[in-house]
């Protein structure tokens, strides 16, 4: 099985990639936080700096765009084909009622036809606006109300030459915690034209199993919130052990020391690391009380207290 780290606004930025990659290796690809052109497919600095090589060196990373509009498609992509990129992936997943409400990411697949045109122009500027070893990917969930929705938008994908179609298999009204809806997923891993992803609610080694017993024709599965709960997800689907504890200090303490080094300011660095903790949290036992003072701390001396006196007094579950 080839996994994929799934993109988290605000966390999964290229510190978070490089000390993950450093100490829990196993991920095929990394997903970039979308990136939203503007206006000529420029960058904000932030976004360029979350993609420069130099910040992603011996990791296989894709930069993820969001926008419903293929000239800035088309100029995003040339720009990240100049920076050495070889793929980009198109985010027509993300259900954000205000990235929805702007017909991008999930609200896209509201309107099929333009969709359909999008992807005709985008192709049609492969090769001229930007280079055709440029690969394009695609994440999608099933549609925006009904999951049968997918049967359609699936015959717009098949009709280009599309790298991977990455799905998750909700639709935007079922957000994250509606059901999933399995058959609708079957339809698509079995009449894809290009290779498919599973995507969404892999946590445990059980998760993983039934989803290999149910669909042992699959290869590949993106996982995000599973990932951050426990970084060494991967080992453990592999058959490999839980992480330790000095395991997790070691992975805590060097995002911790380079959002210091590179954040403007502590309350950043400070806010970053609480959102970190929102998901790391789940792996330890009567911890309420110390992560409670971590997302209370203001300064470095109380987040550090806190943050010590949960990996001395709480134990690890599992």
């Amino acid at each position: 099985m080839e996994y994929y780290f799934a993109p988290m606004e605000g966390i999964t930025g290229y510190i978070h990639r490089n000390v993950h990659h450093s100490l829990f290796p196993g991920i095929g690809k990394y997903f970039t936080a979308f990136i939203a052109p503007g206006q000529k497919g420029k960058f904000s600095a932030r976004e360029r700096n979350d993609i420069l090589p130099a910040h992603n060196e011996g990791m296989y990373t894709v930069p993820q765009i969001l926008t419903n509009r293929a000239d800035d498609f088309v100029a995003a992509a040339a720009g990240i084909r100049k920076m050495g990129w070889r793929e980009i992936n198109l985010n027509l997943g993300c259900p954000s009622r205000t990235v929805v409400t702007k017909g991008r990411g999930a609200g896209f697949l509201a309107d099929p036809e333009g969709l359909d045109r999008f992807f005709a122009k985008v192709f049609a500027a492969r090769g001229e606006a930007f280079p055709a070893d440029l690969a394009i990917s695609v994440k999608t969930r099933l549609g925006m109300e009904e999951p049968e929705e997918f049967e359609g938008l699936l015959a717009i994908y098949n009709k280009y030459p599309l790298k991977e179609l990455v799905i998750h298999p909700r639709t935007q009204r079922d957000y994250y915690s509606g059901p999933v809806h399995v058959e609708m997923f079957r339809f698509g891993l079995e009449n894809s034209r290009c290779p498919v992803c599973y995507n969404g609610d892999i946590r445990t080694k059980e998760d993983m199993d039934r989803l290999a017993e149910t669909f042992p024709q699959l290869g590949r599965v993106m996982i995000g919130r599973g990932l951050l709960a426990n970084p060494a997800l991967v080992r453990v689907l592999e058959g490999g052990a839980m992480p330790g504890r000095e395991e997790l200090r070691a992975y805590h303490d060097r995002i911790y020391a380079w959002y210091l080094q590179e954040m403007p300011g502590v309350k950043p660095a400070l806010f970053k690391m609480k959102e970190l903790w929102v998901y790391l949290g789940e792996l330890f036992a009567d911890a309420g009380k110390p992560l409670k003072k971590i997302r209370k701390a203001e300064k470095t001396d109380a987040y550090e207290e806190a943050v010590d006196a949960l990996f001395r007094e709480c134990p690890l579950k599992g």
